[in-house]
């Protein structure tokens, strides 16, 4: 068994290797190995600057609520005139769909399915433009229908509703 000195401890041979290895600085020389802890403050700039053109890309690319809340609507609005479409072919008789003032409105000779039919947009400030009134007759094909959803305060928000006339209404981007 191997005696030590007064005073030494066991390990205090690596720790003497150690100080050897430094300078009079105290910083490591290029030939001493020891183990890198943490990060260099070119690493942390490096993460920073991809965390931040990361968020800026995921803001940018949300849509604006405007534009959202049109599209809702829109979607809303060829489901009704597609299920008022299906009404009309079905009974024989042809409805029309009007824009007011304060939503829409449709019109035809069947009290009983227009009683149930919603008169008015789900959110404030929407309004509808076409050029003549809607009218879903009972032909299978109809002539194209476009209608325009604007959003008050927001003039670039715009969506349309249209149909060729044989396809479904489809709510798109307004150009």
């Amino acid at each position: 068994m191997p005696t030590l000195a007064v005073g030494s401890k066991p390990g205090m041979a690596v720790a003497t290797l150690r100080q050897i290895r430094q300078n009079r600085n105290g910083l490591r020389t290029p030939g001493s190995r020891s183990r890198q802890r943490g990060f260099t403050l070119m690493e942390i700039v490096i993460v920073a600057a991809i965390i931040g053109i990361a968020s800026a890309v995921a803001v940018l690319s949300w849509p604006d609520s405007a534009v959202r809340t049109l599209e809702r609507e829109g979607d809303r609005l060829a489901a009704l005139l597609e299920s008022a479409r299906i009404h009309s072919r079905a009974s024989g008789r042809a409805l029309v769909w009007r824009p007011t003032e304060d939503g829409f409105v449709f019109e035809g000779q069947a009290p009983h399915f227009i009683e149930g039919l919603p008169t008015h947009w789900l959110a404030e400030g929407v309004s509808a433009h076409v050029a003549a009134p809607v009218v879903l007759g009972a032909e299978p094909l109809l002539p194209p229908q476009r209608i325009t959803l604007l959003f008050s305060g927001h003039p670039q928000a715009r969506v349309q509703v249209s149909s060729d006339g044989l396809q479904p209404f489809t709510t798109t981007p307004a150009p």
